[in-house]
């Protein structure tokens, strides 16, 4: 095979104690907590979870992220993320939590603006949702996913988003599961599980920390657009 441009950079994420975890696809599942549902105008009854995707190279680490273009109204959105060392499709519940490698703590930046004037046209949500460094995620710890223990995220010190795992609407498995049946999942996917009540903006200069159970933390700091 001869290459005629420079191959991709190869994306990977930063392992507790040391290691990288090299990234395949970034999937998301949407309205996954129920104040959140409600939040969001919704109704939270158990209906099937529907999902959408970032780019691998959307995802970023703890420090600085840049304000992106496009937008005057940038949203927080604290998630657990799923870190997947193996696949498969149509996968049940049992099998799908196998595949779970590890967990950490990221964060679903979403331009608002986009996200309401796509969905008030019936368009995709891709230019809201899959930016440059859109996905910000905190080490991943090796291990099962927690299943219950605080998630939040402050701002400036402040509380914005408070919940707990356990109010899932889908759990870990169920959503690998049903993501399962749509793609074929393999080593190196990760999965964004959904977010609690309090999505809100963030600006220039804000500090954002998010944490989910005891998995460890992640620092980020809004920076001016370039």
């Amino acid at each position: 095979m001869t290459l005629v441009i420079a191959a991709p950079q190869l994306i990977s994420a930063p392992v507790e104690g040391g290691g990288d975890f090299p990234v395949r696809r970034i999937y998301c599942v949407g309205r996954n907590y129920a104040d959140h549902a409600r939040e969001m105008g919704a109704d939270p009854t158990r209906e099937a979870p529907f999902f959408f995707s970032k780019p691998r190279d959307a995802l970023a680490g703890a420090g600085a992220i840049p304000y992106p273009q496009a937008t005057i109204d940038l949203h927080h959105e604290v998630e657990l993320v799923l870190a997947l060392g193996a696949g498969g499709a149509d996968l049940t519940p049992e099998a799908a939590q196998a595949c779970i490698w590890g967990a950490a703590v990221g964060i679903d930046l979403t331009r608002r603006d986009l996200q309401a004037e796509a969905k008030s046209k019936g368009r995709p949500w891709d230019t809201a949702k899959g930016f440059d460094a859109s996905a910000p995620m905190g080490l991943i710890r090796k291990g099962p996913a927690p299943q219950a223990g605080p998630i939040t995220l402050s701002v400036n010190g402040e509380t914005r988003q408070s919940g707990d795992l356990s109010d899932m609407i889908w759990s870990c498995a169920e959503i690998l599961s049903h993501l399962s049946a749509l793609f074929e999942l393999a080593p190196g996917d990760l999965v964004f599980t959904g977010t609690p009540a309090g999505v809100g903006p963030l600006h220039p200069g804000d500090r954002a920390e998010a944490r989910a159970g005891d998995l460890p933390g992640l620092q980020i700091t809004i920076t001016p657009r370039a």
